[in-house]
C-alpha cells in the first residue's frame, strides 16, 4: 500500500457517477491512499447525486455540491477550497490510472518538495508539449517563450491530471466562471504563463492514464464541428489564427495580484 498524506485526491464530476466509481476503484485496487478525497459535484441529476451520497461512505471521500449546475470553473473553485493538504492530485472523473502509477506519482511529489519553484506536474495530453527539456525518470520542464513558434506553446497549464500546490489560487487566481469550459480552461493556462508558471510534464503523455467515455457516460463536453474538422486548410486557417489570438491575450492578460 501506498499513501500519501500530504495529497488530497480531488475529482470533479457531473453526472457520471459510474466514471467516477471506476476510477475511485482504480485507485483502490493499486492500494493508493491520500490523505483526503473530495469530490465536488456539479449539480448532477438526482440519480446521480443519490448514487454519490451511496459511494461517500465505502470510498471515504468528502462530497462538495451545488444545487444548479454552475459551470467547470465553479465546480473546480469550491472543490478546491475544500481542499486542505499542501498538494492537490485534479482529476477529472473520465480518467483512470494505469496500474503502476503510485511510483510516478511519488516522484511527482519528491519533485514539488524539493523544487519550490515548481507549480504543476502534468501526467496527460492530447499532444506532446513542444518545448521540452528532459528533467529526471521520464519527466521534462515545460519551455515557454512567448516567440516560439506554434500556438500549442501556450498549453503548459491542462485541466488534465495533474499535482499541484494547494495554494495554487494565491499565485495564478481563481477559474474564470459562467463560461465554457474550454474558455475556463484556456484562461487559467493564460494566467499560469503570465504569473511565471513552471511546470514538469510526463514523456509518455499517456501512459499513465486513460480517458474513458463510454457509451453510457459519454463526454459532457460539447465542442464545434470547426474546432474538430480534419479539413487541410481549415486546419492551417485555425492554427495561424489561434497563434495570432493566443499571443494576443497572453500579451493582455493581467497578472494576478
Amino acid at each position: 500500500m501506498k499513501k500519501f498524506d500530504a495529497i488530497t485526491l480531488l475529482i470533479t464530476h457531473y453526472n457520471r457517477s459510474q466514471s467516477l466509481e471506476r476510477l475511485l476503484k482504480a485507485f483502490s485496487d493499486q492500494e493508493i491512499e491520500f490523505g483526503d478525497i473530495v469530490v465536488s459535484d456539479d449539480g448532477s441529476k438526482p440519480e446521480h447525486q443519490e448514487r454519490l451520497k451511496e459511494m461517500s461512505g465505502p470510498h471515504h471521500f468528502r462530497l462538495v455540491t451545488t444545487p444548479v449546475n454552475k459551470g467547470l470553473g465553479n465546480n473546480i473553485n469550491k472543490g478546491q477550497d475544500a481542499v486542505n493538504t499542501p498538494y492537490t492530485l485534479y482529476v477529472q472523473e473520465d480518467f483512470d490510472p494505469f496500474p503502476g502509477y503510485a511510483e510516478h506519482l511519488a516522484d511527482a511529489l519528491e519533485f514539488m518538495e524539493k523544487r519550490k519553484t515548481l507549480d504543476l506536474v502534468r501526467f496527460y495530453a492530447y499532444f506532446k508539449y513542444p518545448y521540452l527539456k528532459p528533467y529526471k525518470k521520464g519527466f521534462s520542464d515545460m519551455k515557454f517563450g512567448i516567440w516560439k513558434p506554434g500556438h500549442r506553446k501556450f498549453h503548459v497549464y491542462s485541466d488534465h491530471p495533474h499535482l499541484r500546490r494547494t495554494t495554487f489560487f494565491q499565485k495564478f487566481g481563481r477559474y474564470a466562471e459562467g463560461l465554457k469550459g474550454d474558455r475556463t480552461e484556456f484562461l487559467m493556462a493564460q494566467s499560469f504563463l503570465k504569473n511565471k508558471g513552471k511546470a514538469l510534464f510526463y514523456d509518455d503523455y499517456k501512459g499513465l492514464f486513460d480517458q474513458v467515455n463510454s457509451s453510457d457516460e459519454p463526454s459532457t463536453m460539447k465542442r464545434s464541428n470547426l474546432r474538430q474538422s480534419d479539413n487541410f486548410l481549415v486546419y492551417i486557417a485555425r492554427t495561424v489564427y489561434r497563434n495570432v489570438a493566443h499571443t494576443w491575450e497572453y500579451i493582455t492578460h493581467p497578472k494576478h495580484k
